[in-house]
């Protein structure tokens, strides 16, 4: 049967010119993002797509309106998630991470302009509100030698220049992780530098609607994911083996990354932080992961669980290990609210067993965006007074932790779950259910 070319260049020839997310349905596309296996299992969910220029438009306000209220001529942000945040545009992020080359400027009337990978400029012209895309943000030996100090200043005279015409000439400057030669040269330029990442978390904190779109989108892909890989664990498998299938899971639906290893089996889960390795899983044993994974639309879907691998039954020290988390993270979430200050909620926590407190998770819950994300919410005994003294808000996403772990145990129970703060309480975003054998069911 003939087909049109119009036809087999779209991603999914069923649907129009765009998605509802605005991305175009073209197989040449420059962008990344969500698969037709995405689109389809989101369509079938019923799951509403996100507005992509109405979340990127809201992302600049954010911004700007954060540089104005601190009276900054400019921020430059040199962290890929940061850019991701500003530009909604990717480079090669993780290479970016450690060979910083990228840098998105945005000035105090929003004028943005994109440093990149000088043959890769084009990248960030998917954005309209990115009005310049220049080279010349790399400050690494690697890529400039002995002659990053010449590169730096140069860079310099152009933020110099590009505050005057649209920061008003104000010197104050908000940088977010930046190379040491481009903090002296815009030092010496005339610049008073300030810690831009402080501004940056807290305007990523607060999502709109078109943010917790991308998010719901997000989740349900990450536990298709992890669906897969419950039905691919089984003994005899390495916990290697295991894990693959979610990074494969993951990347056919239109996901990134996953930030960690952190899937263990038996008694490597205790204590926890082992990332997973050539173990070989056996009959009748604890599997605990957490996702730490970056999906589609750059979204971090963030959860946690524990499964029993095997033919017969759990310890009885297991299930209530199991039942005992499940208790702290459903009171813990409870307590969620607008208006609720950080340090209540340290308060108010459910409190572990004095035998898991050696053993638990390093925060009660942490922000959640494009990555873990400000703020922090410690343990009552962790809580460092005023490092955050605020309070919860509609659009805050949260994750809730629990790590119950027996010190010098065989096994440890890892949950978590994904929520965002509603106008009056919270939703749990979180689908994926708990294993009905460490229950006790």
């Amino acid at each position: 049967m003939t087909t049109n070319y119009s036809e087999r260049r779209k991603i999914d020839p069923t649907k129009g010119k765009n998605f509802a997310d605005s991305l175009a349905n073209d197989n040449d596309r420059m962008e990344i993002g969500p698969t037709a296996l995405a689109y389809a299992e989101w369509e079938a969910a019923g799951i509403a797509l996100p507005n992509l220029p109405a979340m990127r438009e809201y992302r600049w306000q954010r911004l700007v309106s954060h540089i104005n209220a601190r009276d900054y001529g400019a921020i430059l942000l040199f962290d890929p998630l940061n850019i991701r945040y500003g530009a909604d545009s990717t480079n090669m992020q993780l290479w970016n991470t450690h060979n910083p080359f990228r840098c998105l400027v945005v000035c105090a009337d929003g004028y943005m302009v994109m440093y990149d990978y000088a043959v890769a400029k084009f990248l960030s012209t998917i954005n309209p509100l990115v009005k310049e895309q220049r080279d010349g943000a790399d400050f690494f030996y690697f890529d400039r030698g002995d002659k990053i100090e010449d590169a730096a200043q140069k860079f310099a005279a152009e933020i110099a220049d590009l505050v005057q015409e649209h920061g008003a000439g104000n010197r104050r400057l908000g940088v977010d992780k930046p190379m040491l030669h481009a903090i002296w040269a815009l030092e010496k330029t005339g610049f008073e530098i300030f810690p831009a990442e402080e501004l940056t978390e807290k305007a990523r904190a607060i999502k709109c609607e078109d943010e917790i779109h991308a998010m719901r989108c997000a989740m349900h892909a990450c536990e298709q994911s992890v669906v897969a890989m419950a039905a691919a664990a089984r003994p005899g498998l390495s916990e290697n083996e295991i894990w693959a299938v979610l990074h494969a899971e993951n990347i056919k639906r239109g996901g990134e990354w996953i930030e960690t290893r952190l899937l263990a089996s038996g008694p490597r889960t205790n204590p926890w932080f082992q990332e997973c390795g050539p173990r070989i899983l056996q009959n009748n044993e604890i599997l605990s992961f957490d996702t730490d994974l970056i999906g589609p639309y750059g979204i971090c879907s963030d959860i946690s669980r524990s499964w029993w691998i095997g033919d017969g039954q759990p310890r009885d020290d297991m299930v209530y290990a199991m039942r005992h988390a499940y208790e702290h993270i459903q009171h813990n979430m409870a307590l969620l609210k607008p208006g609720v200050n950080l340090r209540e909620l340290s308060e108010r926590g459910h409190v572990l067993d004095p035998q898991y407190q050696a053993g638990k998770y390093g925060c009660m819950m942490h922000g959640v965006g494009l990555c873990d994300e400000w703020p922090l919410v410690a343990y009552e005994d962790k809580v460092v007074e005023g490092a955050f003294d605020y309070e919860l808000a509609p659009g805050m996403c949260l994750c809730v932790e629990a790590l119950v772990a027996a010190e010098g145990g065989d096994f440890a129970i890892k949950l978590e779950d994904q929520v965002v703060i509603t106008e009056d309480g919270y939703e749990n975003l979180t689908r994926l259910p708990f294993d009905p054998r460490l229950m006790g069911a």
